[in-house]
């Protein structure tokens, strides 16, 4: 039976890879495991694991990994194979996509947002009259 973790960081097994804030990659970033970025990045990544964002982490370029915690800035897409978490301190200037999405107060988002799990969107169609709906409005 999988057991449900109710939080990204208490499915991480084993220790994560940590990137200082002094550091800045220019280039691509790819590997397994848990990793928490603190410092700034430019590029792409293919994370087989959970991916932090630390407040202090600035990332230009997309942000793929199985589960994302976004507490910093990014300038680009965040994909995630299962789950996303923005942290009310995160800025996000791209497009999010994943199994479930939660954000915190505070966050600021600027793009589209997706998530790919569950039944597509509700539609429906209007039902009431041109007359009714001038009443309603006025």
């Amino acid at each position: 039976m999988k057991s449900f973790r109710r939080r990204i960081t208490d499915s991480a097994s084993g220790p994560a890879t940590y990137i200082a804030p002094a550091a800045v990659i220019d280039g691509s970033l790819k590997g397994k495991g848990a990793y928490v970025f603190c410092g700034r990045m430019q590029g792409d990544s293919d994370i087989e694991g959970p991916l932090t964002l630390a407040e202090s982490g600035h990332w230009t370029g997309t942000l793929k990994a199985t589960d994302v915690i976004v507490a910093g800035a990014v300038e680009g897409d965040v994909v995630a194979a299962n789950r996303i978490e923005i942290a009310g301190t995160a800025r996000i200037s791209g497009s999010l996509s994943g199994l479930s999405i939660a954000v915190a107060e505070g966050a600021v988002i600027q793009g589209e947002i997706t998530v790919t799990s569950g039944p597509g969107p509700t539609t429906f169609e209007e039902k009431r009259s041109e007359g009714n709906q001038k009443l309603a409005a006025g």
